[in-house]
């Protein structure tokens, strides 16, 4: 569990936006100081230094979460569709084969 940093507001996008010193990745799941599951990370903007973090929040709730303090938590990373069976997508429909002429 790493800390995130402190969410200074709650955007009209449904964002909570925080200001971070180091870089995560996407899609990294984010906690409370209880380990609840809050979000994800969505977006990371602004300096390269001090950047700002936008979560994708999965509470009811989210605007309660103003001046907390939030963290990045690895143990709450989702598996990729390979790890559970299935083998990975092409990225969507296959086009036919283009027609013989003459």
């Amino acid at each position: 569990m790493k800390r995130l940093g402190k969410v200074s507001h709650y955007a009209r996008q449904g964002f909570l936006v925080l200001r971070t010193g180091w870089v995560p990745s996407l899609n990294e799941p984010v906690v409370d100081k209880s380990l609840t599951l809050i979000g994800t990370v969505k977006d990371v903007f602004g300096p390269v230094k001090r950047p700002y973090v936008a979560v994708k929040p999965r509470v009811r709730n989210p605007e309660k979460y103003v001046g907390t303090i939030l963290y990045v938590d690895s143990r709450h990373r989702s598996k990729p569709n390979h790890a559970k069976g299935r083998r990975p997508s092409k990225g969507g429909k296959r086009r036919p084969a283009p027609k013989r002429r003459g």
